[in-house]
């Protein structure tokens, strides 16, 4: 049996990345073989989070390999058939809307539209402070897009930011293994999000 290759996006939501250097490390250990990209935000700015320096070297510790962070990095993915399924998590509400609107002017993006022209299944894990206000929109234009599949979501604070939406980043496996049989994981609309430490 061939290894699953997964290119795997972060785009500019800092603040769940941690989350998502563990799914990503679940997935190596399991045997999927991972290509990091970085969106231009995710691979250059330092957050009170992670510096950015930090971000490359958790990455490329994980997956061996050094993120693709340029247009001209992913821009082969799809003439090369170079991947079985993409990943963006997080997918920030800034990248919805691109998305959404046929703009692929980062790596994240580009190299999901590079995948695409190959029919295969790319997974979208949201996480925005207006998912449920301006970003909601473009969600559902995501969502009916062919061979795009969502993390399932809810809410992460209700009462202190009650349009914020998140994805279940532990359903990541779960939701690849679907997509990669074309189907969309159910259901996609959770309740209220478990916070750390609760």
């Amino acid at each position: 049996m061939s290894t699953t290759r997964v290119g795997f996006a972060l785009t500019g939501s800092f603040c769940t990345f941690s989350k998502v250097f563990q799914v990503i490390r679940e997935l190596t250990e399991a045997g999927y073989d991972i290509t990091p990209i970085l969106s231009f935000a995710s691979a250059r700015e330092d957050t009170r989070f992670h510096p950015q320096t930090e971000v490359w070297q958790t990455l490329q510790e994980i997956t061996g390999k050094k993120p693709l962070s340029t247009l001209p990095e992913v821009e082969p993915i799809g003439p090369r058939k170079l991947l079985d399924a993409y990943i963006i998590a997080p997918m920030s509400g800034a990248s919805m809307g691109k998305m959404a609107h046929g703009i692929f002017d980062t790596p994240a993006l580009l190299g999901a539209k590079s995948h695409l022209r190959n029919s295969r299944p790319v997974l979208v894990a949201p996480s925005t402070n207006d998912g449920l206000s301006t970003a909601a929109e473009n969600l559902g234009k995501i969502l009916a897009m062919r061979n795009v599949y969502l993390v399932p979501f809810g809410q992460d604070d209700p009462i202190g930011k009650p349009r914020s939406v998140v994805a279940d980043f532990t359903k990541i496996p779960e939701a690849l293994a679907a997509a990669l049989a074309g189907a969309q994981m159910q259901p996609i609309l959770l309740g209220t999000l478990k916070k750390e430490g609760k």
